[in-house]
């Protein structure tokens, strides 16, 4: 009855009892009546029910938010294509995972795919997940290794999960090994979604099964695929080129092409490869999207004295005579890296030194496990979960005295030199009213800070999100969080990527600092995003002023990558595959800090070969970014173009202010009327609704089974304050509400005394018209006949219009928006016998004006057709639709609308 998905029937005609014949709904009869504010819901309830809109972008009406028009650009490129093939390398924050879910349902409604699935790490498929289904009305299967084991035993021998599930967000790390890899390219749908996919094509043991599997899937050249990174270029040049040979085999030969067919290659890869950064979106006429970011300048800096020092120069000591104890040059490298880890740990707390100390270093790794052990040493992507404290203890005299040490300084966090600074960082951004995430590098060095802050800040509520934790724990705490007045979050790298932050934080502090620039980003990319509602947020970087380490990162990485930055335009990740530049500078600045004994930043390791070797393979990934930058940021489309018909269908279909009015409107009418927050947002109470309705809300997870009675928090807005939901024409909310007031009038025998039944009859006075008028609201179902890659389509939209005529001569008087507008006008009630005597003239005039609601549907028709031919025409597509209306058209609602006296 509504268009539900749901509420799709399939009837095999061969097999029925009588014949299949069209049916259609039966004109209003007059019996159930009422004014302006019921045919007013009624309205709203048809429009908000509409999922398969009849404009020429087919996913707006199951879309539940409201796209900038700079994220229409990778649609509309996709839309170009004949098999689309993308690189989607936008900027952390600006919205790639909404860009490639715009592009899947676009595909899923216009027919062209039938199937698809999101690969991406592991820590990511939670994120997608939610995502799709809140986002996208697409409720897909998680793949993980969890879940896998249950999924397969609920099905038959000889059907794969990927068989089972057409819609599926898939685990990397599940889908490596090379019997699962073969399961999946046996049932691959029509459809790839990569996200992270840098992450693939460098080089190293474990990527290079990822490398395999993606280009495996790339082979069938009639695949869909879409490819997502904000890094694509991590200054390997293969890796890089790796990358866009998955997109065609061709753009593989770009370093080796010149002259023409250089720039040849580098056009037509412009269709297949979007970048743009903050810069790009404020010249696609798009400024105020994003907060401004303020760094606190100088860097706050702490000085390691007394004990803290004196620990500092015993580990280091231990740290250089261990690896010399060493035999062979294999276990002396991995005796570095692991006391190099321990270096690390000692500078981002005792309590992480001693858990390291306690933890035996690995001195036979295989080749898969170092790549391993170095990754999360550099913090390499492949590492971006992993905080946990690594293994540094070497056969040693001096570890029980160490180990004592660290005990005795974790004993007492709140004295720690470093500590002190955050205490005074955090003072300065709650006091300006920032909600701040203290990042630590460590899950003991983030407990240790969390109790010492729970100890400083007594007034706020302090949590610790750590990899010790599910998934799902996280998430959880973090949400509760959000519902506190005052909270500080203190959270390792596992929260750096895959839950969004910035509905409930506005700063960053990085308490230890990162060895990967492109982790700083993603820390602060939580917080600083599209969906951002305060205007600044703020951040801060901590160090240590005398840590050799600290200084080196700093000076060496951190600064050098935003110079770069600041000089070329461009983001680009430091070039050191595998970590081979960053040992060997940390090697030179061991060795100096242990020579002089003076901890200190005037080593001047920015002089050291090291710091230089770095400087140049740095600025040479700079220059070939800065090259490819213009013409990959798409500044030749015109997402205007698009934008109108975007816009256009969601004025048709209803934005947040319709969804507003009716929700509102109709919770009222339930006895459950919204109560207004002085600071912005509704409380819905929605436990006091009739019970039909309450199960539904239960059903969807708006209230839980008992139905306790707590507001559910909401806000008809793209970026509610923390604890609020957005809700938009497709959230559960409006959309139940809406079918529920549409069934009702719908069914002849739905209880007249039920609030949540409409009358579809009506009159009233109104100074909108003077004459009397019967205003007529439509239901027009058209048939859409298209052609895409899987052959002749045809699809049933719909479309809620409105045709109003003049009682006396029987002539239409308005139709479409002009006809609605007729429902906004002043208004008064009719006496009852004044407006059945008119109704029942409305009522019998209906069928005679069949043959005007056939044509006003055919011009419709005829509209659309036109809509969709221009959208084609504005994306370079020949193809052209055939749109027809089925008829006879359904009148929801009749009313008679008399002038005023």
């Amino acid at each position: 009855m509504t268009g539900s998905e749901q509420e799709t029937e399939t009837l095999l005609p061969e097999l029925e009892t009588a014949p299949v014949r069209h049916a259609s709904f039966a004109p209003p009869s007059g019996e159930r009546t009422g004014g302006r504010e019921a045919a007013l819901l009624l309205r709203d309830a048809l429009r908000l029910s509409l999922r398969r809109g009849a404009g020429p972008f087919r996913g707006a009406g199951r879309i539940n938010f409201e796209p900038r028009a700079y994220q229409l650009a990778p649609l509309m490129m996709a839309l170009r294509l004949e098999t689309v093939r993308l690189l989607i390398a936008d900027d952390v924050g600006i919205g790639k995972t909404i860009e490639a879910g715009l592009i899947l349902r676009e595909y899923l409604d216009r027919g062209e795919i039938d199937r698809f699935t999101v690969l991406c790490p592991p820590h990511l498929v939670d994120q997608w997940v939610a995502e799709l289904e809140t986002k996208f009305a697409i409720p897909p299967t998680p793949v993980t290794a969890a879940t896998a084991t249950r999924l397969e035993r609920d099905l038959p021998a000889s059907t794969s999960v990927f068989d089972a599930y057409p819609h599926t967000v898939v685990s990397l790390d599940f889908i490596k090994s090379r019997r699962r890899q073969d399961d999946f390219l046996r049932a691959c749908p029509e459809m790839v979604v990569v996200d992270e996919a840098h992450t693939a094509v460098a080089g190293g043991a474990i990527r290079h099964h990822r490398f395999e599997l993606l280009r495996r899937i790339a082979e069938n050249t009639e695949r869909n695929l879409i490819l997502l990174t904000a890094t694509p270029h991590s200054g390997n040049e293969e890796a890089f080129h790796n990358l866009l040979g998955l997109l065609d085999p061709v753009f593989a030969a770009l370093p080796h092409a010149r002259d023409d067919r250089h720039r040849q290659l580098r056009e037509r890869l412009a269709g297949h490869f979007i970048q743009r950064r903050r810069a790009d979106i404020e010249a696609w006429r798009e400024p105020g999207l994003f907060p401004t970011r303020h760094m606190l300048n100088p860097d706050p800096k702490y000085r390691l004295t007394g004990d803290y020092e004196r620990f500092y120069e015993a580990v280091l000591d231990y740290c250089a005579e261990a690896v010399e104890a060493e035999e062979g040059e294999r276990r002396q490298r991995l005796a570095f890296w692991g006391t190099l880890a321990l270096m690390r740990c000692v500078g981002s707390s005792p309590a992480a030194a001693a858990r390291a100390l306690r933890t035996r270093a690995l001195l036979e790794a295989d080749p898969d496990e170092e790549e391993m052990l170095a990754a999360g040493i550099v913090d390499d992507e492949e590492a971006a979960n992993d905080d946990l404290e690594p293994g540094a203890a070497i056969a040693d005299g001096r570890l029980a005295a160490l180990i004592a040490k660290a005990d005795e300084l974790a004993a007492r966090p709140v004295k720690d030199p470093k500590f002190a600074v955050l205490k005074k960082v955090l003072q300065g951004m709650v006091e300006d009213g920032f909600s701040p995430v203290v990042f630590c590098r460590y899950i003991a060095t983030a407990d240790s800070v969390g109790a010492a802050l729970r100890h400083a800040f007594k007034d706020h509520m302090v949590e610790v999100v750590t990899g010790a934790l599910p998934p799902e724990e996280r998430e959880a705490r973090v949400e509760a969080l959000g519902e506190a007045g005052k909270r500080i979050l203190v959270a390792t790298d596992c929260l750096s990527e895959g839950i969004n932050l910035q509905a409930a934080f506005d700063a960053v502090v990085h308490y230890d600092l990162s060895w990967n620039p492109t982790r700083h980003q993603q820390r602060e990319g939580r917080v600083d995003r599209f969906g951002q509602k305060r205007p600044e947020v703020r951040t801060a970087l901590i160090y240590g002023e005398n840590n050799p380490v600290d200084g080196a990162v700093l000076e060496v990485i951190l600064r050098k990558a935003s110079a770069i930055e600041k000089q070329t335009g461009v983001r680009v990740p430091m070039p050191d595959e595998g970590g081979s530049l960053t040992k060997a500078l940390m090697s030179a600045v061991l060795l100096r800090a242990r020579q002089k004994r003076q901890l200190a930043l005037d080593l001047g390791v920015g002089g050291l070969a090291e710091a230089k070797e770095i400087e140049s393979a740095w600025a040479n990934a700079s220059e070939q970014e800065k090259k490819a930058r213009t013409i990959f940021a798409q500044s030749s489309l015109k997402p205007e173009e698009v934008a109108a018909e975007w816009d256009a269908i969601q004025r048709v279909l209803g934005g947040f202010p319709d969804t507003e009015r009716f929700v509102s409107r109709a919770l009222m009418r339930l006895g459950a009327p919204l109560d207004r927050q002085p600071a912005g947002g509704y409380r819905a109470p929605l436990h006091l609704v009739p019970d039909t309705l309450k199960e539904r809300f239960q059903a969807a997870g708006l209230i839980d089974e008992t139905a306790t009675q707590h507001p559910l928090r909401i806000a008809f807005e793209a970026r509610p304050r923390a604890g609020y939901l957005s809700i938009h024409r497709a959230h559960p909310l409006p959309a139940i509400l809406a079918e529920t007031f549409l069934e009702n009038a719908l069914d002849p025998l739905a209880p007249a005394n039920d609030p949540a039944t409409l009358p579809r009859c009506g009159g009233w006075e109104s100074a909108a018209v003077d004459r009397v008028t019967a205003l007529l609201l439509l239901r027009i179902r058209h048939r859409i006949d298209s052609r895409g890659r899987l052959g002749p389509r045809f699809a049933m939209a719909e479309e809620a219009a409105a045709i109003a005529f003049d009682l006396l001569s029987g002539k239409p008087a308005r139709q479409g928006e002009e006809a609605f507008g007729l429902l906004a006008g002043q208004s008064a009630d009719l006496k009852e016998n004044v407006q059945k005597a008119r109704l029942q003239q409305v009522l019998a005039k209906l069928e005679g004006w069949r043959t005007e609601l056939d044509r006003y549907a055919g011009e419709r028709a005829a509209a659309l057709a036109e809509d969709h031919t221009r959208l084609r025409r504005a994306l370079g597509s020949k193809g052209g639709v055939k749109v027809e209306a089925v008829t006879p058209v359904d009148v929801i609602g009749a009313y008679v609308l008399m002038p005023r006296l």
